[in-house]
């Protein structure tokens, strides 16, 4: 019996350690992503760096900026129409130009390791809406929000700033 006691409880505590080190892991990884899937089942999602940001990395208006110093990372499993251009099933580097009064998302072709910006891997630039947000967070968050069986709205939330613009699926 007392085996049997011992042997539950330090299976409990390797079990709440493992626990403990996952969440601790999750918590040291900035790697985020969010994600929609459209009405067919087939899903977009963005990876992206969810540390808050150095000063070198704070966005400049009307430059291109890297959020965190990395660029998000496209995926999607579907053909998608953004600003009246066709994206193949792929992965895409996203960056995004800040300005005051509006926001552009680039999304480009180099998807190599490092990702830095080229002008010349542009496969479409998309003006995107924006609005003031309350509780401003200390870091980029994105988000999506399926608004029709078809498409997908991105969301970019940085300090006081919401900015949006739809994808959808050809």
């Amino acid at each position: 019996m007392r085996l049997a006691v011992c042997l539950v409880l330090t299976s409990q505590f390797f079990l709440a350690t493992l626990a403990t080190a996952q969440a601790d892991q999750d918590a040291n990884d900035p790697t985020r992503t969010a994600s929609c899937d459209f009405a067919d089942g087939k899903e977009i999602s963005v990876e992206y760096n969810g540390s808050v940001m150095s000063e070198k990395d704070q966005p400049h208006s009307g430059k291109v900026w890297l959020p965190a110093g990395s660029p998000m990372t496209l995926f999607s499993q579907v053909p998608l129409i953004l600003n009246h251009q066709e994206l193949a099933v792929g992965a895409y580097s996203m960056y995004v130009i800040p300005n005051k009064k509006d926001w552009t998302l680039i999304v480009s072709r180099n998807v190599t390791t490092p990702k830095t910006y080229d002008e010349k891997q542009d496969l479409v630039r998309a003006p995107m809406e924006i609005g003031g947000v309350s509780g401003p967070p200390k870091q980029l968050q994105v988000s999506f929000a399926h608004i029709a069986p078809r498409q997908c709205s991105i969301r970019l939330y940085y300090e006081s700033t919401g900015a949006f613009v739809e994808f959808n699926e050809k």
